[in-house]
């Protein structure tokens, strides 16, 4: 069997050592997740997009930026281009209106309404051909975007990802707006790793208020039994009275 050396930091070392976690098989096991995803993106990016869902092989991308997808190839056809172009990709995360990725622009106070006007008129061109595939540069953000959530220890690949992915792409129309507009790929990772800190730590509070309400109100319930009990009863004894 083959052998691959991985390298780890001395502290990471020195607490698996500590730990005796095993590491051939988690390795094995994360490397054979990673192979999944890129295979499957590479196949989608070099396949034939005149399918019902051009994103079928995409499972473990979100719903979000699965329709971020659609919405891409989409436009390309509508204005019959050639290819889906990055800036096809950068017009899905805009127009899917509701991800990540609209939240990390926000906090880098970029307004998405002027990453749209900064993107190509979109106009459609009925002498050129509908796309059927992603053009280089689209297939190597698409590609991109899988690397970043692989990097970030992400087991989903979301809209964040996508325009992470966009930036890291030196050639596409999308990676040059965005970068244009003042935003580089080191800020827009942190901003991405930071929002998602924070939506974890709101859904954990969230959850935990909801847990709290829960057991609040099963005492408060537990509490009025007694009452309740009694009310009806009263209530019982008033009918059989008025038949009588």
């Amino acid at each position: 069997m083959p052998k691959i050396n991985v390298y780890l930091p001395d502290d990471l070392a020195d607490a698996v050592k500590a730990s005796g976690v095993p590491v051939s098989a988690i390795c094995q096991r994360a490397l054979e997740q990673s192979v999944r995803r890129v295979t499957a993106i590479r196949a989608t990016v070099l396949g034939d997009l005149a399918t019902d869902d051009p994103t079928a092989q995409l499972s473990h991308f979100a719903e979000r930026a699965r329709n971020a997808i659609k919405l891409a190839v989409e436009q390309a056809r509508t204005t019959h281009a050639a290819n889906v172009g990055t800036e096809h990709l950068l017009h899905g995360i805009l127009a899917e209106g509701s991800n990540l990725a609209l939240r990390v622009l926000h906090t880098m106070e970029i307004d998405p309404a002027h990453v749209a006007r900064a993107l190509p008129d979109a106009s459609p061109a009925p002498e050129t051909p509908s796309a059927t595939q992603f053009s280089g540069p689209a297939a190597n953000a698409l590609e991109l975007t899988v690397t970043e959530a692989l990097a970030l220890g992400h087991n989903y690949v979301g809209c964040e990802h996508l325009l992470l992915g966009l930036l890291s792409e030196p050639d596409g129309t999308a990676g040059r707006v965005l970068r244009e507009l003042g935003i580089d790929q080191r800020t827009a990772r942190r901003t991405v790793v930071a929002a998602l800190t924070g939506y974890t730590h709101l859904r954990a509070q969230t959850s935990a208020s909801a847990d709290t309400a829960s057991v609040i109100t099963t005492a408060v319930r537990q509490e009025l039994r007694p009452v309740l009990d009694r009310l009806e009863r009263l209530e019982q004894r008033a009918g059989l009275t008025a038949e009588a």
